[in-house]
């Protein structure tokens, strides 16, 4: 509970991540600093922050909590693996192998409970930083001091269309794209970002964006012949499949979208 206080800055957010209620973690904390004989806290215009004492302990109250999950770790590591999971995971992610994750998490961890968020990358990373995540699958990696990144995969993404569209079987140039409506990620998104710029440095007139955070959308749009889009194949690989989408040979192509699992290393969540 020190911990958590500490790292959220709010004896009610403490409460609402371990379950219980604000007076149960007063109760915790005052217990605590009674048996130290130190003040671990101080309240300040509504702001829960550490006494200076209270900021000399709390690096030993973070190893006592990691050996302790260590010590479980080693004597039975399926017992570890129990309770909530709270997992944000980027749609790209849920387009390819979630499911086949999902399906070994339930072989390996049956007793593991997990609750899943879809969103954006920017969304998942404030979760991870706030701790409303445990865990997320995102572009990253996430650089901050206290965010464990492990590096999962990467995505090259496509140019496709609609046949619809007789778009010229040939190499197209950008200008000729954006006499299209160019349906791609959610305006604060990393690949947004880098197909706007691209298409911003056109002497044309500027390209059209339909932006959504829902790849479903985006692949739902470019199937039925509104637009073009760069997507990676495990979202639109059944349309490649049916003909109902072709590749298009484009000029230029935006990066690989790199992925991470990202997850607080303080406090440690030993599931994640």
């Amino acid at each position: 509970t020190f911990i958590w206080v500490a790292t959220l800055g709010s004896f009610r957010k403490a409460a609402e991540r371990q379950n219980t209620t604000q007076p149960a973690i007063s109760n915790r904390i005052a217990a605590l600093e009674e048996e130290l004989g130190v003040q671990l806290f101080e309240r300040d215009s509504g702001r829960t922050m550490l006494t200076t004492r209270g900021q000399e302990l709390l690096p030993y109250a973070e190893k006592i909590v990691s050996m302790s999950q260590q010590l479980r770790k080693r004597a039975d590591r399926v017992a570890l693996l129990s309770g909530i999971l709270r997992l944000g995971v980027s749609e790209t992610i849920v387009h390819s192998w979630l499911p086949y994750f999902f399906r070994e998490l339930n072989e390996n961890t049956p007793n593991l409970d997990v609750e899943v968020t879809v969103d954006v990358t920017g969304n998942l990373r404030t979760g991870l930083m706030d701790r409303t995540f445990d865990l997320a699958f995102l572009m990253g990696p996430v650089s901050e001091p206290k965010i464990e990144n492990q590096n999962l995969c990467s995505f090259h993404q496509i140019w496709v269309a609609s046949p619809t569209l007789k778009l010229p079987n040939r190499r197209l140039e950008l200008d000729e794209l954006a006499q299209l409506p160019i349906i791609t990620y959610a305006r604060n998104t990393k690949p947004f970002a880098e197909i706007s710029q691209k298409f911003s440095e056109l002497d044309e007139l500027p390209a059209r964006f339909y932006s959504s955070s829902s790849l479903a959308a985006c692949r739902r749009l470019t199937l039925d012949g509104i637009g073009v889009s760069a997507l990676p194949l495990s979202v639109i690989a059944a349309g490649l499949k049916s003909g109902r989408l072709i590749t298009l040979d484009a000029a230029w192509t935006p990066s690989q979208l790199a992925f991470t699992a990202s997850y607080p290393s303080v406090p440690l969540n030993p599931i994640a």
